[in-house]
């Protein structure tokens, strides 16, 4: 099971790739943080709970990024 603590570190983790690299999709994401996919899109709920994720449809897929 995994913690607060956990689901705010991967959120991190998330945000410092999309920081750094710019619009992933959610494939790309999952494939590059290291973590479980679960816990990956725990993180992914948490970024746009706080508002902190964009997500943006281009040619039919959705890409996320951050918040600037």
């Amino acid at each position: 099971m995994w913690t607060i603590e956990d689901i705010g570190t991967t959120a991190g983790l998330i945000w410092r790739l999309l920081n750094e690299h710019g619009p992933a999709s959610v494939t790309v994401i999952e494939r590059d943080v290291e973590a479980p996919k679960l816990l990956v899109h725990l993180g992914l709920g948490w970024l746009a709970r706080e508002g902190k994720l964009v997500v943006e449809e281009r040619k039919g897929r959705a890409l996320l990024s951050v918040r600037g």
